[in-house]
């Protein structure tokens, strides 16, 4: 076990490090959700294609 990890030691980082900067994102994703905040950095107000992005349903 400890040959396996000494062995892949620089792999395991490289993968722990990801999966902390994947986590970070969808948290920060999932915070701008809640708090009504859009993708484009910018409210849906001034936006030309406001009605057919938002036109279905459960789109949002």
């Amino acid at each position: 076990m400890i040959a396996f990890l000494s062995d892949n030691l620089g792999t395991i980082i490289v993968a722990v490090m990801l999966a902390a900067i994947l986590a970070a994102v969808i948290w920060k994703l999932r915070r701008d959700k809640k708090h009504g905040k859009t993708s484009c950095g910018c409210g849906c107000e001034g936006c030309a294609l406001k009605d057919q992005c938002h036109s279905s349903p459960g789109r949002n």
